[in-house]
């Protein structure tokens, strides 16, 4: 995700945002979390997801809230006598627990229901969730984005919770289905693979299946007067961009790039990791793309935007193309393990710009080199990044998981070699596909690549307070943090 600005905290929304309609309320509802360090109320212990069935009706107008229903296949992983969901935006209007209805209540972004019976650990948990999701106010807060003609998502990092119910953790990764339903003059799409699409009367229900799990920040949804332009990229693989209708014309020659980005791709990491891939053009003012599995999103604005050259429009293309690999195939555990998404994507987006006329790879990092005490004074370290400020989330998104992670890949590159570091690249994404991995996890793959422990070199790079003298290049040096006034 390169380009960022949005998300507001809910505190304040939770309750006026979370309806609940019927069943008795229950009686002191918990707020729960797994402790991430930087979002320590996001996803819900006692249970792991492991596919959701999620059914929205869209009325024809993105300032209303859609009706929805969503079917979560879980598995209990203790004994729980309340189910804690992550959902902060709609009317819920009942639930049920492996088939009987059950007692709700709301706390802070949580719902909370009462199972029927306490459950042991080990059983199947099955949770439907009748509600309406609601795209108003959460501009600026992710979750829904409006488009001119419709809707889109942009979940990350915390907002999958304001779209549908969820454990919304990327830890819980899981598969999605997807059913929508429209007006007939309308287009529906998500992630994976479509399943077809059934006319009723006035308006098409459009499904989808993923056949990798996914986590839910990375869900994507995007309904409008869309053109799907079907094409096939390496090893016949389905490729689909969506775009609106009336600038058809105008986004061809930008997506006829995908196929030769991903052959790019996949001679430096391997073989592309999921179902099917493409671009999804919103027509949004939206600032930033994202990459959502399996179908990236960008605003329209990218590409018609006079003032970007076009080496700088392929390379935030590849960054967001990377990042199915470093992000989606491989998530990270916690959100303290971001600089393994974002550092990566902007790795081999610097790489891309310096072939297609840009910068140079140096000169890009050597800038980053002389910033890097300065982001992290602002930010933290790449590995323990500052919380995000309150009421502005996205803050997360700070240069020092960018550039600042993409240098300690520079860092590693010249510590152990470039053959040594292209086996570890290769590596990462073939060994945790469709899994999490954690920093440790990367720092102990690369240590035995490289044949010696590498802690201390990870250390210093990942945690320290100040930026390491960079291997090869002794003469680079760091700039003074501009002192707080």
């Amino acid at each position: 995700m390169p380009h960022l600005s949005r998300r507001l905290r809910a505190a304040l929304l939770a309750t006026a945002s979370l309806t609940l309609v019927a069943a008795a309320a229950l009686p002191d509802p918990e707020p729960l979390g797994i402790g991430d360090r930087l979002f320590p109320e996001l996803g819900n212990p006692g249970y792991d997801v492991l596919a959701y069935d999620i059914a929205f009706t869209y009325h024809g107008s993105n300032t209303k809230p859609l009706d929805a229903v969503t079917k979560i296949a879980a598995r209990t992983t203790a004994p729980l006598d309340r189910i804690n969901l992550d959902f902060a935006r709609g009317t819920v209007q009942g639930v049920e627990v492996n088939g009987r209805a059950a007692d709700f209540g709301s706390r802070n972004e949580d719902l909370v229901v009462q199972a029927p019976r306490r459950l042991p650990a080990g059983v199947p948990l099955d949770i439907t969730v009748r509600h309406t999701s609601d795209p108003a106010g959460t501009a600026g807060n992710g979750g829904w984005i409006r488009t001119a003609d419709g809707l889109a998502m942009a979940n990350q990092a915390d907002a999958a919770h304001r779209v549908f119910p969820s454990n919304d953790h990327p830890s819980d990764k899981a598969h999605f289905t997807f059913r929508i339903t429209a007006p007939k003059d309308l287009t529906a799409v998500a992630n994976g693979l479509p399943a077809g699409h059934t006319r009723h009367g006035t308006t098409t229900t459009w499904t989808y299946r993923t056949e990798h799990p996914m986590a839910t920040e990375l869900a994507q949804v995007s309904i409008g007067r869309s053109h799907v332009h079907h094409h096939t990229g390496p090893h016949g693989l389905p490729l689909r961009d969506v775009v609106p209708a009336a600038d058809r014309e105008k986004m061809e020659p930008w997506l006829k790039k995908t196929p030769a980005q991903l052959e790019w791709m996949e001679r430096r990491v391997g073989r592309y990791p999921f179902e099917s891939y493409g671009v999804l053009v919103a027509d949004s003012r939206i600032g930033f793309a994202l990459e959502t599995q399996t179908l990236s999103l960008f605003g329209k604005s990218f590409f018609t935007e006079p003032a970007y050259p076009e080496w700088y429009v392929d390379s935030v293309m590849i960054h967001e193309l990377a990042h199915q690999w470093f992000g989606n195939s491989v998530s990270p555990a916690t959100w303290s393990d971001l600089w393994l998404n974002e550092g990566h994507a902007t790795w081999y987006e610097a790489l891309h710009a310096e072939e297609s006329g840009g910068v140079t790879l140096e000169r890009r990092m050597r800038e980053a080199y002389k910033l890097s005490d300065g982001w992290r004074a602002d930010g933290g370290p790449p590995a323990r990044p500052d919380a995000p400020a309150e009421g502005e989330k996205l803050s997360l998104f700070r240069p020092v998981v960018y550039d600042g992670s993409a240098l300690i890949l520079y860092a590693l590159r010249q510590e152990i070699g470039e053959s040594a570091f292209d086996r570890l690249q290769r590596a990462w994404v073939r060994v945790h596909r469709d899994s999490t991995a954690t920093t440790e996890d990367f720092t102990r793959l690369a240590s035995g690549i490289a044949g010696r422990d590498l802690t201390a070199f990870f250390e210093g790079w990942l945690y320290g307070e100040k930026t390491p003298p960079m291997p090869g290049h002794p003469d680079w040096r760091a700039a003074q943090p501009a002192a707080t006034p």
